[in-house]
């Protein structure tokens, strides 16, 4: 057995059978495994390593309190808590190897909940009845690997068993094959960067020039999740500096489009110190589906079909004075330092002379919000560039702007 134990969520009241396959399925690989019931209506159908009681007192309540409210969506979120504490709990405490889960809706919520407070690089598969639908809300930015089982998880027939057995042996997989040394890369310091299709000149140009510096450059696709995804890496420490040049993810969160990354974007760098620079990619525009879908309240915007499946919206200098207020407000409490880069020429593809988004009143709102509010910060260092985001000598400067920070990165 392994000393590390690989983690088993599910609700042993109705899903403990299927539970109780898969465990056996580990420990016949030579897995260590820790199982964890959240169940909260019948008895459980084997005794749990870490049993429902101690589930819901860390989050905050009993199982008398919860079973004598009667009320089924409540205990899943109770549990969902609970349960997501309690692996923060065993994160802190021991190394772990993996973890499991199994359910539908309420179950894939509770087990999903604790999967996303586990770092990247630790494997997580959830076998899920919603997985081939919209996964979003359980994922996030997470590494979370989503298992359709075709039928539901309801008793072990063919079906089941091989749903179950497959993404068992996959997880013991994930936990025992030996894997790449990581190598000269190892030392490599880590640069976050964010990029959308409209700023991909100018991300790919700076991330060339780190590249040639010996620094390793992960980016991510400003879309919502990728925001997500990079701001969870920071918080788990993997992250030595973050050059967020595309920050359209904020005028989806603030106006209603659907490409939102939540309402803790650009926070996480300034909250743990890591160096940042940032910029105002994208901030032109808030994304939409199918045009039949962009909400009526809209209807008189100025608009550009991307593709048939994502129309964009000009944004209005009223709009960009609160992405500003916002960006100052955040940008002010960063515990270390920042490089906030404005391109006065244009802030994407549509944005430039010519194009349709361009609109230099909507992006001087934007301009002289930030440089107002944040006059005031010395930690956060403005500097006006006369060129548009996707040139050349923008880029450079971006990354320059990088190189200088990255000593002062912490934890490295």
């Amino acid at each position: 057995m392994r000393a590390n134990p690989v983690l088993l969520v599910g609700t042993l009241d109705t899903k403990g059978h299927e539970l109780a396959f898969v465990r056996d399925l580990l420990q016949k690989q030579g897995l260590a495994t820790l199982v964890i019931d959240a169940g909260s209506s019948g008895p459980p159908v084997f005794p749990p390593d870490i049993d429902r009681e101690e589930v819901f007192r860390l989050a905050g309540t009993t199982m008398a309190a919860v079973r004598e409210r009667g009320d089924r969506g409540h205990a899943v979120a109770e549990a969902a808590q609970g349960v997501a504490r309690l692996v923060t709990k065993l994160g802190s405490e021991m190394s772990i190897a993996g973890i499991f889960g199994l359910g539908g809706s309420a179950g894939t919520e509770i087990a999903t909940s604790a999967m996303r407070q586990l770092p990247f690089g630790v494997p997580k598969v959830m076998v899920s009845t919603l997985a081939s639908g919209q996964t979003r809300p359980y994922v996030r930015g997470s590494d979370i690997t989503m298992v359709f089982p075709v039928a539901d998880i309801a008793g072990l027939n063919r079906l089941s068993r091989t749903a179950l057995t497959n993404a068992a042996l996959g997880l013991a997989g994930m936990v025992s094959l030996p894997r790449e040394s990581p190598g000269i890369m190892a030392s490599r310091p880590v640069v976050a960067a964010t990029m959308f299709g409209v700023t991909t000149p100018c991300v790919d140009h700076a991330r060339h020039i780190l590249e040639d510096e010996a620094v390793e450059v992960i980016v991510f696709h400003a879309t919502g999740v990728g925001g997500q995804a990079m701001e969870g890496l920071v918080r788990d420490g993997q992250i030595a500096g973050v050059l967020d040049l595309t920050t359209t993810e904020i005028a989806d969160e603030l106006v209603g489009g659907v490409l939102s990354a939540g309402p803790d974007r650009l926070e996480a760098a300034g909250r743990h110190g890591v160096p940042q620079v940032v910029s105002l990619g994208a901030l032109d525009m808030v994304n939409f589906g199918p045009r039949a879908t962009v909400p009526r309240s809209f209807v008189d915007r100025k608009f550009h079909l991307h593709n048939p499946s994502v129309t964009l919206m000009r944004t209005t200098p009223e709009e960009n004075e609160g992405f500003g207020l916002y960006m100052a407000e955040v940008l002010s409490r960063a515990r270390g330092p920042v490089v906030l880069l404005i391109p006065r020429g244009g802030l994407s593809a549509l944005d430039a002379p010519g194009q349709p988004f361009h609109d230099p009143d909507a992006d001087d709102a934007l301009f002289s919000t930030l440089i107002w509010k944040l006059a005031a910060h010395p930690h956060v260092h403005i500097e006006s560039c006369d060129t548009h985001i996707n040139d050349p000598s923008f880029a450079t400067a971006a990354a320059r702007a990088m190189m200088e920070l990255l000593p002062l990165r912490k934890g490295l």
